[in-house]
């Protein structure tokens, strides 16, 4: 439950902020916890809207993040107390309502004498990725807190500005696609539909291409608004069945994996993701095998996630992580596994992971810009291709009738 509430603080200043809390007694004993003198406390009101949202964790993106972790990182590693950090931070979000409530949920945490750790674990706000609160934990306990911090802000960093790239690399080709299907649907649906009643009037054989595109603009044209439904109607029910349905999700992701060219940039995307992060956990003294479950967990692939959590019940029992990954059904590049060998033979798996993540990250970044370069003049052959045949086989039974 959300409270609301008023008081002075010990500087004698008046604040009003909200807090989370179980029960309104549960609240006040928080809010005193800080030092605060209450005045008055009272359940949040909820909008309809915002109640439906409380059942949902708000989700901090990457970059947001990335740059909590390294305000952090640098206010501790100055000296300050992981309390005094977390206020000080605390009132660089003082219009995001979200990032405020859980802040200082993990303040009034952090008053009660729970560690950092605890803190995030505990409160109900936001949703913070695994990897992120077992590396605080690990590293809490070891007393190199700002270190991991640092290296987690710069692996979210990195998350993000791939994900940019991805994304801004492939606007264009996406706006071209999609300009170019509502440009072929409109002149099937409409425009061949209008000169067709023309050729009808003249009462003569037509080409046998002028035949086809006359035959798809009238499919099109009695059933535009069937397909465009049905189209929408896959498309979510396709989203649900993937967010819903372990089973279909697996099969999905094992076809991604086979597809020419984009199954092995998914691949090797994965793998670098994978290895940076358990780079990052194995420096950060977090047990082998936890490091491998935690690093699985990061990936959307649901196939390479489930052999690398296959790979660490086998490192249980005393198996090599390459070999576990050798001798699995799911085959993946031989080179990742002769990297993992080749570290764990040199006890310099950590050294290993971060050049074999950055190797990998900068092999997709150089498939993915061929890819684009080749892309582009794809589509504008196809766009104009298509085109040019509707507009030519529309002028055929014309050129036809000056010939004769």
């Amino acid at each position: 439950m959300i409270f609301k509430y008023i008081g002075i603080d010990e500087a004698g200043k008046k604040v009003k902020q909200k807090i989370e809390a179980f029960s309104l007694e549960a609240a006040k004993q928080r809010v005193k916890s800080t030092g605060i003198i209450l005045q008055s406390i009272e359940e949040d009101d909820i909008s309809m809207f915002d109640n439906l949202k409380l059942f949902t964790k708000y989700k901090i993106p990457s970059k947001e993040l990335a740059s909590l972790s390294r305000e952090l990182s640098m206010y501790i590693h100055s000296g300050i107390t992981i309390v005094s950090a977390i206020k000080i931070v605390q009132t660089h979000y003082e219009t995001h309502k979200k990032m405020k409530l859980f802040l200082t949920t993990v303040s009034t945490h952090l008053d009660e004498g729970k560690d950092f750790y605890t803190a995030l674990n505990t409160q109900e706000v936001v949703e913070l990725p695994n990897f992120f609160i077992e590396s605080i934990k690990v590293s809490e306990n070891g007393g190199i807190l700002d270190e991991v911090l640092l290296e987690l802000s710069r692996f979210l960093k990195e998350q993000d500005n791939i994900n940019k790239e991805i994304k801004g690399a492939f606007a264009y080709p996406s706006f071209m696609v999609i300009i170019s299907l509502v440009m072929i649907s409109f002149m099937l649906a409409y425009v061949v539909p209008e000169i067709t009643g023309i050729f009808v009037s003249l009462d003569q054989e037509l080409p046998v291409p002028t035949q086809i595109v006359i035959a798809i603009g009238g499919f099109f044209s009695a059933n535009f608004i069937t397909m465009l439904i049905s189209m929408i109607s896959i498309v979510f029910i396709f989203l649900f069945f993937i967010k819903k349905s372990d089973l279909f999700a697996y099969f999905v992701h094992k076809q991604f994996l086979k597809l020419p060219l984009f199954g092995v940039i998914i691949e090797k995307s994965e793998l670098a993701r994978f290895s940076y992060i358990a780079s990052l956990l194995v420096r950060s003294g977090v047990p082998f095998v936890q490091t491998i479950n935690l690093s699985a967990n990061i990936l959307n692939n649901l196939v390479l996630k489930e052999l690398f959590i296959d790979a660490s019940k086998k490192v249980v029992e005393g198996e090599l992580l390459s070999n576990a990954l050798n001798s699995s059904k799911i085959k993946i590049d031989n080179a990742f596994i002769q990297s993992i060998a080749l570290g764990e033979d040199t006890s310099q798996l950590q050294n290993v992971l971060t050049n074999t993540s950055e190797l990998y990250f900068e092999e997709n970044r150089d498939k993915i810009s061929i890819l684009l370069t080749l892309l582009e003049p794809a589509l504008m052959l196809f766009v104009g291709g298509t085109i040019g045949f509707i507009v030519a086989s529309m002028l055929l039974p014309i050129f036809s009738m000056s010939v004769s």
